[in-house]
């Protein structure tokens, strides 16, 4: 498609990644000469606008896949990592941005002690994961439709902001902020289309990535979907009136949780 990379193709039809890229070009904003970690590169979407704001950037991953497919738009500075390992120094970075990548750890408090140790006094990290409490209905229609946690990659449902602070506390990391996104419209619908492209359009998983299999992640993968995205590109004005209901919502908490933390200590 008129030579922009397919990752960028996908996003500009994704709901739910373009309120998270917004979110992320506020949030993370590193000067010229800091050292950037970007957690969980998966197939670079992110990755890209991260780099676009600024740092000096690595890219991490589990999967070589992923490595592979991000380097596209990311270029070569790019790592391979265990599930709770971080192969980096202690104080190694200025900012780690994990967005999307606690919620697929096994061990994440181990992982977050990791996040920790390669974190510069001072420095910060900021984490996206999925918001879970009582009160999140769709949490409890997924699993109806079919979409369990390991279609998504994900060892459990979220975190509360409680919960996540705590863990990150107890790693010497001080919550500074945080905040909320994608309501109940536009979760829904995010959920409708994961599940229609599971089931109508996913190939057969030749290997089990970290981050499930909910979207395509190669090249190949988008090119065989080619012609079901440009349809939906057709309603896609639709689709995005519908999640403006959001709006209504002004007293509910979204699904998803941004959290930044501070490195405690000193130099």
């Amino acid at each position: 498609m008129n030579g922009t990379p397919w990752q960028l193709e996908l996003v500009k039809r994704s709901l739910k990644k373009k309120e998270k890229i917004a979110h992320l070009q506020r949030l993370v904003r590193p000067s010229v000469r800091d050292r950037c970690l970007d957690l969980g590169c998966a197939q670079g979407i992110l990755s890209h606008f991260l780099r676009r704001g600024g740092g000096r950037w690595t890219h991490a991953d589990q999967d070589l896949t992923n490595l592979r497919t991000t380097r596209p738009v990311a270029g070569r500075s790019l790592v391979r990592v265990a599930p709770a390992g971080l192969p980096f120094a202690d104080g190694a970075f200025d900012l780690v941005a994990a967005p999307d990548y606690l919620e697929h750890v096994e061990d994440d408090d181990a992982l977050i002690r990791e996040i920790a140790r390669v974190l510069k006094p001072g420095g910060r990290l900021v984490a996206f994961v999925p918001h879970a409490g009582r009160f999140f209905l769709l949490h409890k229609l997924r699993p109806a439709l079919g979409m369990t946690l390991n279609f998504y990659g994900h060892k459990r449902e979220g975190y509360s902001l409680s919960g996540l602070s705590a863990k990150l506390g107890a790693a010497g990391l001080r919550t500074a902020g945080h905040l909320t996104y994608s309501k109940f419209f536009s979760e829904l619908l995010e959920l409708i289309l994961n599940a229609l492209y599971v089931r109508f359009l996913a190939p057969p998983a030749a290997e089990a990535l970290r981050d499930g299999r909910i979207r395509p992640t190669t090249a190949g993968e988008f090119a065989s979907s080619r012609k079901s995205f440009r349809l939906y590109g057709m309603v896609y004005p639709l689709v995005w009136v519908f999640s403006r209901l959001d709006v209504l919502l002004f007293f509910q908490r979204g699904y998803s949780l941004a959290v930044w933390a501070d490195k405690t200590g000193t130099a």
